[in-house]
């Protein structure tokens, strides 16, 4: 806590003295804005550009603000989503501007600053952009903000329970988005422990979005690690533009309750404050499948139903039991029998709602017009289920997030600090088979498994001596074991589950507790060389320090230390009236473990037609990931598998296929070239068309790899005189994709808007040698997206999307097994009473409660069906 203290008292220091700067002469500036047809605009934003100072119009589409006439004249910039943004320039103050915006209902004059880390029109981008307005956010069905971002192409959602989701692009999709940065405001919001943007359980509350932007492919070239195959940026409202108190209520199936405030406020010219907190509560979508685990999680499995037990992928601590040579009976002998477990919802019991806590708050000043610092905290707590190599249950899981910055118009310096907390988050697996292997009496020597193995076995030779078959004998101990194991009904079961799940010794309890913390600082500069030209230079530090008490890394001895540091630029330059718009830029990064690594981009954009409104662009970029800390630096022991971080030395060992001795490199940095092509432009007024074409050239895979080794790194005297390690590798055979997108937009009428979407995504494993080489792709091949949005007789307000996604191969070391076909209807409607400034809302999400499983061994994601109330007081 203390080095949060510090950073925080360095801001308030910088506070303190602009404080004593010189006031500025202002002068009131008001006015109204309207659309065409002459009806006031409430919730226009109005800047005064090339500062910071502005205010948003209130109910009657008015505003009013004070600007600084002593250098010459004013321009405000007024924008409205859905309409083109005007200047209008004034040499004086006046109290009786008067603005009218022309409608785009095809969104293609937004603006974007995600693509290039500068501000440019959304047509003009180098590459392939998505940007989520926040009335589009409002439209989106609960209750995750982020899972809605999968109506929109090229965006896959992978939902492992209600509230912890997974955002990816282009492919090698997870649970646990590693491939792909999430940032709010540009602050990093993963968990440093686990690496995992767990969905929008550390984002913002959705009253707080100003807008959402997702960079489709590799953007590491700008913002370094892991931006693999895309960004995702979360923007906030600004405290300066966006005053006033926002409530918001809803409710509906599943218990689900779901409430939000936002309170923002200027004092003066220069100070504003806000605070946002959220509330959220439901019945969590619990996982169900109890079909075999694939026997490349578990070699020894077997088939499902089987008398001699099986693994199922949803029931956990099924317990094994290979029968030794020595057994009397040779049917039996070297087969494996396996103990029942408990399913997700006896293990899970009390802990099954998901919950969601969020209290932002932040302080902004300007110290100039022009400059503005902000600091602000984010308290974030959730509760909800996550898979990867076990399933998760993450209670009251959370981060402390302290963040501070100082932004110039054409400058930024950035600071923060993260950590994060297990609190009483816990292993389903290891809660499964410890309560399986403990003692049936206190003292006692005898475990339940120990009981249910001995019973089988003897049953099964006493029925085989009673002249029964092979098979029959195994059903006859089947049932006759099954009766010793443990009731979930009983004290003794509940009993047990509490003293392990609050237990975090590594061997004995299912305790979660990690608690690690990330530092980070970044800084950009924008310098003009000249009028069609620019560079942008920046830097960046971040350090992990990681703890788990020894039960997820091997910190017995003190935090984990580990940092990266890097540095890039980017030229840009427009050419032929600037209908031509070059840039190339480049980033190197070091790393405590890895080599230094280059990133380039270079990007091409060309702006045809009279209003520069069709765009066809071209981009190669190389990107690279880093392992994730829990790659590097894991050691946990699962009972059946040992995982071990690999940054060392490497492995030595047997292969668990032929036998034969093998070496296992450490880890390297991943690698990927893309090529890209796009055309994204306005047909006429109404229809707006979005295509792009990608191929992507993986090299050095990071992927699992399991085998017969030492813990220590040594090879074993035998191939069974070892344990069965699992740890993280670079493939030797490249990897290739390629995929494309297709977006069309069409702006028939203010009541009816129609999109459309479709996606491609292909692995080509034409040149794998290896036929049991796993990359895990996780991605439909084909998925597309209906909708239609839009405003009626002014105050009613709708929007519907069908998706519809194609069944396929999903695999973590968790579970590895097919997806069927899915899909969902998501609706929303609202009627608007303007003149209390409150919104009716009614809403679902898979109305129909079609097939929605997107994670194998996650859970069917179902219809919840609310309604609610919102009320922006101003």
């Amino acid at each position: 806590m203390r080095k949060h203290y510090s950073f925080l008292l360095f801001f308030l220091l910088l506070f303190c003295q602009a404080i004593s700067g010189q006031a500025q002469d202002l002068s009131a500036v008001a006015g109204i804005v309207q659309a065409e047809s002459g009806e006031p605009m409430p919730g226009a934003t109005i800047f005064i550009r090339g500062t910071f100072i502005g205010t948003s119009t209130d109910r009657d589409g008015k505003f009013s603000l004070r600007a600084d006439f002593s250098e010459g004249p004013v321009v405000l910039s007024v924008s409205f989503v859905g309409y083109e943004s005007r200047d209008v320039t004034l040499s004086q103050p006046d109290n009786v501007v008067k603005v009218q915006l022309k409608i785009n209902p095809t969104l293609t004059t937004e603006v974007i600053a995600s693509a290039s880390r500068v501000e440019e029109g959304i047509l003009q981008a180098p590459v392939t952009v998505e940007k989520v307005t926040s009335q589009q956010v409002l439209r989106l069905p609960p209750p995750d903000v982020q899972v809605g971002l999968n109506q929109f192409k090229g965006i896959d959602v992978n939902s492992s329970s209600m509230l912890l989701n997974s955002l990816s692009t282009r492919g090698f999709n997870s649970a646990k988005s590693e491939r792909l940065i999430q940032l709010t405001d540009y602050f990093d919001t993963q968990s440093p422990s686990l690496n995992v943007n767990a969905g929008n359980l550390t984002g913002l509350p959705e009253l707080d979005i100003e807008s959402i932007e997702i960079i489709h492919g590799p953007a590491s070239a700008l913002y370094g690690a892991n931006a693999f195959n895309g960004v995702l940026l979360q923007n906030s409202k600004d405290a300066f533009i966006n005053e006033g108190l926002t409530l918001r209520v809803r409710g509906g199936e599943r218990s689900f309750f779901d409430g939000q405030l936002r309170y923002a406020q200027k004092i003066g010219d220069k100070f504003a404050f806000k605070i946002t907190g959220a509330y959220l509560t439901a019945d969590d979508w619990l996982a169900q499948n109890y079909s075999a685990t694939s026997t490349q999680v578990e070699r020894r499995n077997n088939a499902e139903g089987s008398t001699l037990g099986y693994e199922a992928v949803n029931r956990y601590g099924d317990v094994p039991f290979t029968v030794p040579a020595n057994y009397p009976i040779a049917d039996l002998r070297g087969k494996t029998l396996f103990m029942p477990g408990f399913d997700e919802k006896t293990l899970i019991g009390d802990d099954n709602k998901a919950k969601s806590l969020k209290i932002h708050p932040s302080l902004s000043y300007l110290l100039t017009s022009s400059i503005k610092m902000t600091v602000g905290v984010n308290y974030n707590r959730g509760t909800a289920s996550y898979q990867s190599s076990s399933r998760y249950r993450f209670k009251d899981f959370g981060t402390n997030q302290y963040h501070g910055e100082i932004k110039g118009e054409r400058w930024f310096v950035r600071g923060q600090s993260i950590q994060d907390y297990g609190n009483k988050s816990y292993d389903l697996n290891f809660l499964g088979a410890f309560i399986q292997t403990s003692p049936i009496a206190t003292g006692g020597g005898t475990t339940y498994a120990q009981q249910y193995f001995n019973t089988y076995l003897t049953t099964y030779g006493g029925a085989r001596q009673l002249g029964q078959t092979d098979a029959q004998a195994q059903v006859t101990a089947q049932n006759a074991a099954s009766q010793f194991q443990l009731d979930p009904n009983s004290g003794t079961f509940r009993n047990l589950r509490s003293t392990i799940i609050n237990d975090a010794t590594p061997g004995r309890g299912a305790r979660l507790n990690p608690s690690s913390l990330l530092n980070e600082g970044n800084a950009q500069y924008n310098f003009k060389l000249s009028e069609t030209s620019d560079l942008i230079v920046g830097g960046a530090y971040r350090k992990f320090r990681l703890g788990s008490n020894g039960n997820l890394y091997s910190d017995n001895d003190g935090r984990i230390q580990n940092h990266e540091v890097g540095g890039y630029a980017q030229l840009t330059k427009k050419l032929f009236e600037e209908r031509l718009r070059l840039a190339l830029a480049g980033r190197i990064d070091d790393f405590k473990n890895f080599n230094p690594s280059f990133s380039p981009r270079a990007s091409a954009v060309y702006s045809a037609g009279d209003k520069r409104q069709h765009n066809f662009r071209a981009s190669y970029g190389r990107a690279f990931r880093s392992p994730t800390q829990l790659d590097q630096y894991i050691n946990l022991d699962l009972g059946q598998v040992l995982l071990k971080g690999n940054v060392d030395n490497g492995y030595q060992g047997y292969s668990i296929i032929t036998g034969q001795a093998i070496d296992v490199a450490a880890l390297k940095l991943e690698r990927l070239s893309t090529y890209e092509i796009g055309y994204k432009g306005a047909l006429g007024e109404k229809v707006a068309v979005d295509v792009n074409y990608y191929r992507n050239y993986y090299n050095d895979f990071i992927g699992a790899q399991r085998f017969v080794g030492n813990a220590d790194g040594s090879r074993p005297a035998s191939v069974t005189s070892g344990r069965l390690l699992q740890v993280w590798t670079n493939a030797d055979q490249e990897v290739r994709t390629q995929g494309a997108a297709l977006g069309l937009n069409y702006a028939f009428a203010p009541f009816l808007n129609l999109a459309a979407n479709y996606t491609l995504n292909i692995q080509d494993r034409s040149d794998v040698q290896d036929a049991e080489f796993q990359t895990y792709f996780n991605t439909p091949k084909h998925k597309y997206n209906i909708g239609a949005n839009g405003t009626v007789l002014t105050h009613v307000s709708y929007a519907v999307n069908y998706r519809w996604a194609q069944g396929h191969e999903y695999g973590l070391p968790f579970a590895v097994g097919q997806l069927a076909d899915y899909s969902s209807t998501d609706a929303y409607l609202g009627y608007n009473f303007t003149k209390l400034g409150a919104i009716l809302q009614a809403g679902a999400s898979n109305l129909f409660n079609a097939t929605n499983i997107q994670v194998y061994g996650g859970p069917q994601i179902g219809r919840l069906v609310y309604v609610g109330l919102q009320l922006d007081v101003k």
